[in-house]
């Protein structure tokens, strides 16, 4: 190829958006459906019943999950970054290996969820309720933050939110 069409290719390539959601997939996982590896970026579920479902290595970036009940969900492998999933149920849910930077978690009921091997830099568990969570180390959750009256894990100190 010639050194100006390449040029021109990548050009193209680089300034053309990437497609920020799947509308199908957010109506089918809106919907009820389970939906691994889909690119459900912003969606909304809100006050939605979803439990049980699995939602493993997802695209669920900047989605908001508040005041949903997603008990037993798995979100393992997902992206994670900026949800908001205030006030919501996410009793035995699975976020092992999952990237939850940046997420809120304020007044979440986490209890038995699995951390393991995620991703905890700059959330937010203040109010949560995580005593009986599996897999969060020191380290993980030295990278978060919550306040006095977040239950953590025994054993596992979390830094105040500044």
């Amino acid at each position: 190829m010639k050194p100006i069409v390449l040029a021109i290719a990548l050009i193209a390539a680089a300034t053309t958006p990437a497609l920020a959601q799947n509308a199908a997939q957010i109506n089918k996982a809106r919907g009820g459906s389970s939906c691994a590896g889909c690119n459900l970026f912003q969606a909304d579920f809100s006050n939605r019943t979803l439990s049980g479902k699995n939602f493993s290595g997802a695209r669920l970036r900047q989605a908001d999950l508040s005041l949903g009940t997603f008990n037993r969900s798995n979100f393992s492998g997902g992206d994670l970054r900026d949800v908001n999933a205030f006030g919501g149920l996410f009793s035995n849910a699975n976020f092992a290996n999952a990237n939850l930077t940046n997420a809120s978690f304020v007044g979440t009921y986490l209890e038995g969820a699995n951390f393991s091997g995620a991703n905890l830099r700059g959330v937010n568990f203040s109010g949560a309720e995580m005593g009986s969570a599996r897999g969060i180390t020191q380290s993980q959750m030295d990278q978060a933050c919550g306040d006095r009256s977040t239950i953590a894990p025994r054993g596992i100190r979390i830094p105040v939110c500044q």
